[in-house]
């Protein structure tokens, strides 16, 4: 389980295919106490994966077909900058919102632009995920825990903060690439639970 409070960046340094999947190897920004043991989770442009061994300034993750076809990660390359978040501590705050890792669908950047002081992100959505979408509710967008504007059936819309500019790699994308979107996962509980209520 996830925040969606990036705590930095790290950069891609290899994604090969394997015989059984196709690994990923990062740099890292965390060393010594800091660095994370096999088996545990990160998330990587809002996907969960799990490591393959003890890391500390290097890491690799195996990721599978489901994982390459869903998410940006089959379309990154070496030098490539990734959002990273660790695990959520049982002691630790909740600043963003509840976030899984585990991506729904990927949209389309529409627009990227200054309006004002800040930045303006547009993001188009595959079909039907605009439901689970209301304005000033929460999507993770890479990673990224981020507040919705300008709902509408195709699209939606985002304003970044200095802060999130600063400590993400959203300052690099750019009109037509892809994003990984988890929509809100009490959303999706509640669909679930209410359809047969009300169908």
């Amino acid at each position: 389980m996830f925040t969606g409070i990036v705590e930095s960046v790290g950069e891609v340094l290899s994604l090969k295919e394997d015989k059984d999947s196709w690994v990923l190897r990062l740099s890292l920004p965390f060393s010594g106490s800091d660095g994370l043991g096999q088996g545990e989770s990160l998330s990587v442009n809002g996907c969960c994966l799990t490591l393959r061994e003890d890391a500390d300034e290097e890491a690799s993750f195996d990721l599978l077909e489901e994982t390459m076809e869903r998410t940006n990660l089959g379309e990154i390359e070496v030098g490539s900058s990734v959002n990273l978040e660790r695990s959520l501590a049982a002691n630790a705050r909740l600043g963003g919102h509840f976030v899984s890792g585990h991506v729904d669908a990927c949209g389309l950047i529409e627009i990227f632009e200054e309006r004002g002081k800040n930045l303006y992100l547009q993001v188009g959505i595959p079909a039907d995920y605009s439901r689970y979408l209301v304005d000033k509710g929460c999507i993770a967008l890479d990673g990224c825990s981020l507040t919705v504007c300008d709902v509408n059936e195709s699209s939606f819309a985002v304003w970044l903060i200095p802060h999130t500019i600063a400590r993400t790699n959203l300052v690099d994308r750019q009109v037509g690439q892809k994003v990984n979107l988890e929509f809100d996962l009490l959303a999706k509980y509640v669909e679930k639970l209410s359809g047969p209520i009300l169908s």
